[in-house]
């Protein structure tokens, strides 16, 4: 069935990803539990309304349940609501006519004397003041609502929302003709949940902290879930884990900052003090470990349902591994800790260049990640003169399945991505995955392989183009 969506107008490039996501996670394309994981045919039907820009708010799209609907709509963190669609015109008169055409057998249900409704009127691209508002419900007198009004719990909620002619450059999508929609809500999204994470109440923070709503997109994406293991191998302070358990599923996470995940700021904050702060489950282990000398035994595959990370690419944090300039140039041999020293020593580390960061995340999450589970991860894009790098990593265990880009700056972007394991991880795939790596390596751009994006970035542009100022 055809379903009204209105998405919230903000990361548009991140709406139908998350959407589609949660439309599997909930069981739009069937049996989740199918072995098999090839993810073609998982494509929802999409289409816009007349005289929509692609950017506009509202699409329709087919789903195959009014449960997987609401399902998605009470989970999404981008979409404002899913309605049943009973009518759609240019103007009042053409609304009326599609409205009272639609089947009675669909509205008479949630007409009836014993129920309770309401009626909220929206708007796009243009404010209505409240005698506006008032007059557009009373123009509803033709549908023969019979139950009683409740503003604060009504038992069916229905909206008439509309668009106004906009083809002016307002930083609002054009649209042609003024549209009106009716439709009864089938689901919507939990408006208080981003204030309530939102990371300037966060009891502990660090400098790369996720922002809430992004933190939750990326959970969404990886279809986070009571049951599911999820892993942040550079947890900071568990910004990405925190939404990851507020879905229910269980997180595990590591760091190579010993600081900041052992001790924080003191016993009353730290890392678990985020999850206690909203009553979270604790996760169930936060490790010192290097995502270039990872922890786990030889052998073990196959733990984790879904990876969900931040890497450091160096431009408000540089990468770092175990080893120290002078261990890694040979130039000290390795070395023991004493017994007595160990309690509070921390760790040398040297440079750890973004190429060498996405090649171990890769061969750790081929290796760590059942099949079929989720490796969602942010990745920089750097603009050279309005061309777009877009040379993505790849590993034959994996498939791309969705890129979303999020512009930082004029030169600069972020794109996340969302891999699902299809292959089963093998030595010869790990080989060949080394090979695809260096490849890779060397056709990448200069920046990529120094590692130096944070230079790049913040470095004036005339600096760059040799110009020098008097």
């Amino acid at each position: 069935m055809w379903y009204l969506c209105v998405f919230y107008h903000r990361l548009l490039d991140y709406r139908k990803p998350e959407f589609e996501s949660l439309a599997d996670l909930f069981g739009a394309f069937g049996d989740k539990r199918s072995s098999d994981f090839n993810t073609q045919d998982k494509v929802l039907q999409w289409r816009l309304p007349k005289h929509h820009h692609p950017d506009s708010p509202f699409h329709f799209v087919h789903l195959s349940s009014e449960d997987v609907a609401r399902n998605i709509a009470n989970r999404s963190i981008l979409v404002k609501g899913i309605y049943e669609l009973w009518g759609e015109g240019n103007d009042f008169e053409e609304l009326e006519e599609a409205v009272k055409s639609y089947p009675d057998e669909r509205k008479l249900p949630y007409l009836e004397s014993e129920s309770t409704f309401k009626v909220t009127v929206d708007s796009f691209g243009k404010v209505l003041s409240l005698q506006e508002q008032n007059e557009r419900i009373q123009g509803l007198s033709y549908i023969p609502f019979k139950g009683r009004v409740n503003l604060k719990n009504p038992d069916h909620n229905f909206w008439l929302m509309e668009t106004d002619e906009n083809e002016t450059n307002n930083g609002l999508p054009p649209v042609v003709k003024r549209r009106i929609f009716f439709g009864r809500e089938i689901g919507g999204a939990d408006r208080k949940l981003i204030p309530l994470y939102q990371l300037k109440t966060r009891n502990y923070l660090g400098p790369t902290a996720m922002d809430a709503e992004m933190a939750f997109l990326m959970a969404n994406q990886a279809q986070a879930a009571p049951g599911k293991l999820v892993y942040d191998p550079f947890v900071g302070t568990g910004s990405i884990l925190v939404s990851a358990a507020h879905f229910g599923a269980m997180t595990m996470g590591a760091d190579i900052n010993i600081r900041v995940v052992r001790d924080g700021r003191g016993p009353d904050c730290n890392v678990w003090s985020n999850f206690k702060q909203y009553g979270l489950p604790m996760p169930i282990g936060l490790l010192r470990a290097d995502n270039n000398l990872p922890p786990w035994r030889p052998g073990l595959k196959e733990v984790f349902d879904a990876i969900i990370c931040d890497p450091p690419y160096g431009v408000r944090a540089g990468g770092r591994k175990s080893g120290g300039r002078k261990l890694l140039k040979g130039i000290v041999g390795p070395y023991t800790v004493p017994d007595d020293k160990r309690a509070d020593h921390i760790p040398s580390t040297a440079a750890y260049t973004l190429v060498e960061c996405v090649h171990d995340l890769l061969d750790l999450a081929a290796r760590m990640l059942v099949m079929g589970g989720r490796l969602v991860f942010f990745y920089p894009v750097l603009r050279e003169d309005g061309s777009v790098e877009t040379h993505f990593p790849e590993h034959l265990c994996f498939k791309l399945v969705a890129t979303s880009e999020q512009m930082l700056s004029s030169r600069y972007s972020r794109v996340l991505l969302t891999m699902v394991k299809t292959s089963l991880y093998t030595e010869e795939l790990a080989l060949a995955a080394r090979i695809k790596h260096l490849e890779f390596r060397e056709n990448h751009l200069k920046w990529l392989e120094n590692g130096n994006l944070h230079s790049l970035v913040f470095s004036p542009a005339d600096a760059e183009s040799g110009d020098s100022k008097p």
